[in-house]
C-alpha cells in the first residue's frame, strides 16, 4: 500500500473516534493536527485535546493508537499530543460546528 492510501485509511479510521464528552468524531472537532507516513508504514499522529483538562486525556490518544495500529500494513504507530497551537472551536468543520450548534 502506497503512502497516501495509507494515510487515507488513517483518515478513515479517526473519522470513528468519538470524543466521550462530544458526539462528535476526532477528526471533524479537529484535533489531529497531523498524519504522518514514514518509512516501512510506520505512523506518526499529531494531535491535540479540547483542553489540557480533558477527561479524555488519557484515553483518547491511547484509543487513536489501537485502532490505527489494527490497520493492516501498518507497522508502528507513534501518537504525540501538543498544545500548541491551542484548540479552539474555530479547528471544527464545518459539519461539526452545525452538529453543535455553533452555525
Amino acid at each position: 500500500m502506497d503512502n497516501e492510501a495509507l494515510k487515507e485509511k488513517v483518515t478513515e479510521v479517526l473519522q470513528t473516534i468519538f470524543d466521550p464528552e462530544i458526539p462528535v468524531s476526532i477528526w471533524e472537532l479537529g484535533l489531529i493536527y497531523e498524519i504522518n507516513i514514514l518509512p516501512i508504514n510506520n505512523v506518526q499522529i499529531v494531535m491535540t485535546l479540547t483542553a489540557p483538562g480533558c477527561p479524555a486525556a488519557q484515553s483518547l490518544p491511547v484509543e487513536v493508537d489501537q485502532k490505527v495500529r489494527e490497520i493492516e500494513g501498518v507497522n508502528d504507530v507513534h501518537v504525540a499530543v501538543t498544545w500548541t497551537p491551542a484548540w479552539d472551536k474555530s479547528m471544527m468543520s464545518e459539519a461539526a460546528q452545525l452538529q453543535l450548534g455553533f452555525l
